[in-house]
């Protein structure tokens, strides 16, 4: 069975799969146990699988655990802690960005990405680097105002 090394929230780890092609949400969830990650539409077009690989928001349910080895993955585990969440997190917290939760994986790991690349954004750069994550709930207005906040600590 092959294996594949790749670096997760900053650590060296290794994963067998015995397909190349085996979405990288299932090694996060079941091989790590990294459960922060979602499963949503399957098809990377809802958004709630996002992880960061190599500083670029990518959706874990269509990228092939063979297309990271000997790459970088963060997930919302490797941003903070409840105790010192990372300051987009406390944004969120702050105000209230959250309803049912789903979506907030994928919300918070895009707008990461955004903010390595665009510390300061206009509220239309937010809105065009979140425009592939869905809410259910209909918290955009919230959802932005914490990306907001969080460029601007």
């Amino acid at each position: 069975m092959p294996k594949y090394t790749f670096r997760v929230n900053g650590r060296a780890v290794s994963a067998d799969s015995w397909d190349p092609a085996q979405p990288l949400l299932y090694v996060l969830r079941n091989s790590l146990g990294l459960h922060a990650v979602k499963f949503g539409c399957g098809l990377g077009q809802c958004g709630a699988c996002t992880v960061i690989i190599d500083g670029r928001a990518a959706r874990s349910c269509s990228t092939p655990v063979s297309q990271v080895a000997g790459r970088s993955v963060t997930t919302l585990e490797g941003l903070g802690t409840p105790e010192r969440p990372d300051k987009l997190q406390a944004a969120f917290i702050t105000e209230q960005a959250a309803q049912c939760g789903y979506c907030t994986n994928g919300m918070i790991m895009s707008a990461k990405a955004l903010l390595t690349r665009t510390p300061n954004p206009t509220p239309e750069q937010v809105k065009q680097g979140l425009g592939g994550n869905l809410c259910r709930c209909g918290t955009y207005t919230r959802i932005l105002s914490a990306v907001l906040r969080a460029g601007k600590a």
